[in-house]
């Protein structure tokens, strides 16, 4: 227990005072913000700050802090490390920089903003990436709440499935205050109630489970053949950083009403998730008393199974009614996280598309060209085989939030002369270029190679990347 403390204690200090730092190099200005400079009544609405830091926790709490999270407790206490680490010094300077030069530069897309400051090659590349990563996301995030749904109600999931396109479907077409700012605060109470109910069950030790103390080891089921380096730092993703969000900070940076309020929301909102993360990791080898245990369950029911029985055995442990019922929003808080980031993934799909074609989005027949195409694909593929989806959208997720990063350093380089302010983004883009690319030499999805040879990759990458940034934007002037 006293580790978990001190992470969350981490956290809250990380976002205190480098969350501070990251703020006072960017420096926000009095400037008018797109949502008033914009209005359109559609997707740049001003809204009240509260509803823009709950729909962007909400838009990034996908299935990452839950089931990525569970995943990394695989390897034990170790993930604690990683998740607030990560969250305060690259997860949170990724979404706050994505977040806050999308609002400087009029809400554009993040693919939009990459080209803008990184070449028309690289704005073709990441106009075409975004686009399936979203697709992807939209898919993995319809297919898991649908099979949690399906768990929690008994209702087959092949009746379920079809009512969450169709709500897709509605939060991709429709103004952005008509559902999605109406529902999210009722979704983010549950995923409060989530959150809270399974750190109270753990701290009081509900159905007799103890929570680890930190080991710095890998205590992963399969051993050395599941090293910690680079799988525990893809497999957490969106707890600890998300090429993802990126994604979807433009969408709120278009209802701001002030550059200030970026750090409460994109930062923010990050190191919330980080929380959530937290949560996850320690309840996984809190309840099943190990990894071991995790790992069996997760083999024989999948995440989604884990999830449901953690949320009723460590807030219905003891039977009554109150119990089942927390049980319950707990579950509901669970499958509120994948949906609220599902409907706004296919939503920035149609903003990213809109942006690379410039189709005005005010009139509802033009947000139909590019909606019904997109949630037409995500139908199709939600047929898929869910592991295989979400492996790919892994890797993918965290080459992106590499791109940003080095797209954060070039932006604050050229904009804050005689500053160091480019070594914020510039240092966690260089540890995730080597993490993506040995990812992509070793894992099964890639080029299955052994670690002799992905772990010297994957440092000469970074340190290429490194030399590239140097001469193409260090040394440019």
């Amino acid at each position: 227990m006293i580790t978990f403390l001190c992470a969350l204690a981490t956290l809250a200090l990380g976002y205190l005072i480098y969350g501070a730092l990251v703020e006072k190099f960017f420096g926000p200005t009095d400037k008018p913000t797109p949502a008033t400079i914009h209005n359109d009544g559609v997707d740049y609405i001003p809204l009240p700050t509260w509803k823009v830091f709950m729909i962007q926790l909400l838009n990034i709490a996908g299935l990452g802090p839950i089931f990525g999270a569970l995943g990394g407790a695989l390897w034990g206490p170790s993930v604690y490390l990683w998740i607030v680490f990560g969250t305060i010094f690259a997860g949170g300077v990724h979404d706050y920089l994505s977040g806050m030069i999308s609002l400087r530069e009029d809400g554009k897309s993040i693919s939009e903003v990459v080209g803008n400051h990184m070449g028309s090659t690289m704005l073709f590349i990441m106009r075409v990436f975004s686009v399936v990563l979203l697709i992807l996301v939209g898919t993995v995030f319809m297919t898991g709440p649908a099979g949690l749904l399906a768990k929690l109600t008994g209702i087959a999931v092949g009746f379920v499935l079809p009512c969450v396109l169709l709500y897709y479907f509605l939060a991709t077409l429709l103004p952005i205050d008509t559902i999605i700012a109406r529902f999210y605060p009722l979704f983010g109470a549950c995923l409060i109630i989530m959150a809270l109910g399974i750190m109270a069950g753990m701290f009081l030790g509900v159905g007799g489970h103890t929570m680890p103390e930190m080991q710095l080891a890998n205590l992963h089921p399969k051993g050395d053949a599941m090293p910690i380096w680079p799988l525990m730092f893809i497999t957490v993703a969106c707890g600890a950083i998300s090429g993802f969000h990126a994604t979807q900070s433009p969408i709120m940076s278009r209802c701001l009403k002030d550059e200030r309020l970026g750090r409460p929301i994109f930062y923010g909102a990050m190191v919330a998730e980080g929380v959530i993360a937290l949560i996850w990791a320690a309840a996984g080898i809190t309840f099943y008393d190990g990894t071991h245990g995790l790992a069996t369950a997760m083999a024989e029911g999948g995440a989604g199974s884990v999830v449901y029985d953690i949320c009723v055995g460590l807030m219905g442990g003891h039977g009554s009614l109150t119990a089942y019922a927390g049980a319950t929003l707990a579950m509901l808080g669970a499958i509120a996280c994948p949906i609220t980031s599902g409907d706004t993934a296919f939503r920035s799909a149609r903003i990213t598309l809109a942006d690379w074609f410039g189709v005005n989005q005010r009139n509802w027949t033009k947000r139909l060209i590019f909606a019904v195409p997109l949630l037409t694909i995500g139908g199709i593929l939600s047929q898929m085989n869910f592991d295989i989806i979400w492996r790919y959208c892994s890797w993918t997720n965290q080459i992106l939030a590499m791109i940003v990063l080095w797209t954060g350093a070039t932006y604050l380089y050229r904009t804050k002369e005689n500053s160091k302010a480019w070594l914020i983004p510039a240092i966690p883009a260089t540890f995730m270029s080597a993490v993506s690319m040995t990812y992509i030499i070793q894992a099964r999805e890639g080029l299955e190679l052994g670690t002799s040879i992905s772990y010297p990759v994957g440092i000469i990458f970074a340190v290429l990347c490194v030399a590239i940034f140097i001469k193409n934007v260090l040394m440019s002037k």
